[in-house]
């Protein structure tokens, strides 16, 4: 009976390993393939095909002409085809510190790395991703050290008429401390969403290492949905699996400035339902592009609403046609906030960014009327990797 049950154990273990083999084929294509100098091989098996390209922000930058000016897109570089149909390419020189996304074109078709199943969108792209440690990416990374939390939450907005979709990090230990937080509420910019600075801006790792080594004070981190003709992130929704875009038709029909003038309504739920902080010196509100209009605005029409403001790629301008109560009385309502003289005014942009010039326009005037601010100049454009930056870089300057 033994020698039988014996005989059947190793039968299974020989028909398990031969279902392995006939579904996942011979042995698995590795890639990316991080090595020890970092440099880095992409791999992908395709026999079948003629030609193999990757594209990614880890290879240079290539200018492209848009409606809104030069924008930075990935390069491409070809791999070359081996053995067994398998393509390769490896970088010529190590990879800086970054976290970085990439994909396939395979006979002009774009496709997602099957060897890599760590993906993220961005609007309406989704790439795979991979990071280079040391430096500042270390930040990006989970480290062991304490872990905040990360809570999806709906609020409800009479302003806008809607429920609609929050992320929300509260910091290691928050559950059982009882104490109160101040409040970062960090926008996203065009096409984005509540899932953007979470997934792309890596806030929740940020934020974990900057507290963990005591170069950040222990904070609450909202993330809201700036547009504001939308419940959700696309898919989350009652809207279903809606298609992501920079400009959908319901936008159209939104009033100007309605993000703006309902943002109290995010406020006072999220200081109903946490335990926070009052007081413009334990309120802080920072945004990329979009998220950085959105700011510098909302921070001008409530200036005792808060002490802490920051603007990434962007900034904001007169406009004379606008009836929207929120962008009227520009100089009138600036004045006003810098009389009350914030904490921090913080500006940053890349030195090719397409913005870069309306930004330094922007800081020409702040300059002209003697209005402090911050100002932080990194290289390259409007990309995630220049907002990530800046959030490490200004988190550490927050409620000190």
């Amino acid at each position: 009976m033994k020698r039988l049950l014996v005989v059947a154990a190793v039968l299974l273990m020989s028909a398990a390993t031969w279902a392995q083999q006939a579904l996942w084929g011979t042995a698995p294509v590795v890639s990316p393939e991080i090595h020890s100098d970092n440099t880095v091989t992409f791999r992908l098996k395709a026999p079948k095909a003629v030609s193999v390209q990757v594209t990614g922000d880890f290879l240079p930058a290539r200018p492209i002409e848009t409606p809104r000016g030069v924008w930075e897109a990935p390069g491409i570089a070809d791999l070359k085809e081996g053995k067994d149909g398998v393509w390769e390419f490896t970088t010529t020189a190590p990879l800086k510190p970054e976290l970085y996304s990439y994909s396939f074109i395979v006979d002009g078709l774009k496709i997602m790395d099957p060897s890599n199943v760590y993906m993220i969108r961005d609007v309406a792209t989704v790439t795979n991703v991979f990071i280079i440690g040391g430096g500042r990416a270390d930040l990006y990374k989970v480290n062991d050290v304490p872990h905040g939390t990360v809570s999806r939450m709906w609020y409800n907005s009479p302003t806008l008429g809607m429920d609609r979709r929050i992320t929300v990090y509260t910091p290691a230990g928050y559950e059982t401390s009882g104490k109160r937080y101040p409040v970062f509420y960090l926008l996203h910019g065009a096409g984005g969403d509540e899932e953007a600075w979470i997934n792309l801006g890596r806030t929740s790792q940020i934020l974990d290492n900057l507290i963990a080594e005591g170069k950040a004070e222990p904070m609450i981190v909202v993330m809201t949905n700036g547009n504001a003709w939308q419940e959700a992130a696309p898919g989350e929704s009652s809207k279903g699996y809606t298609v992501p875009s920079m400009h959908p038709d319901e936008a159209k029909n939104t009033v100007e400035g309605a993000f703006e003038l309902a943002f109290p309504d995010v406020v006072k739920f999220v200081e109903k339902n946490f335990r926070t902080k009052k007081g413009r010196a334990n309120r802080a509100i920072a945004g990329l592009s979009m998220g950085s209009f959105h700011s510098a605005n909302i921070s001008r029409y409530y200036p005792d609403m808060f002490g802490y403001v920051g603007l990434f790629s962007g900034a904001t301008s007169k406009n004379e046609k606008s009836t929207s109560p929120v962008y009227a009385d520009f100089d009138a309502k600036l004045k006003v906030q810098f009389s009350k003289t914030p904490l921090l005014y913080y500006i940053a942009c890349g030195n090719t960014d397409f913005v870069f010039k309306s930004v330094t326009d922007y800081r020409k005037m702040l300059d002209e009327n003697g209005y402090k601010y911050e100002y932080y100049e990194s290289d390259g454009g409007h990309i995630w990797r220049n907002w990530r930056i800046y959030l490490t870089e200004f988190a550490p300057k927050l409620f000190k």
